[in-house]
């Protein structure tokens, strides 16, 4: 049996689980949102933020594959 939840997140390879994306995420929204970000770097942040969303469909992708069929 597959795990899930957090066990899963325990097996996820150096840089966290799902959860610690989407913390991430939200901490770089924040930041977009505060006042006199450069736009330099609300690029670096932009660029992060696509480099994890795509990190994190990866994953669920896997997850789905590797979850028994239902039905």
């Amino acid at each position: 049996m597959n795990p899930v939840g957090p066990e899963r997140e325990a097996e996820e390879p150096t840089g966290g689980g799902l959860s610690a994306l989407t913390a991430r995420l939200n901490e770089i929204a924040e930041e977009l949102q505060a006042e006199g970000i450069t736009d330099e770097r609300a690029e670096e942040l932009a660029r992060e933020a696509a480099e994890l969303v795509g990190d994190a469909g990866n994953r669920l992708e896997r997850t789905l594959r590797e979850s028994p069929d239902e039905g």
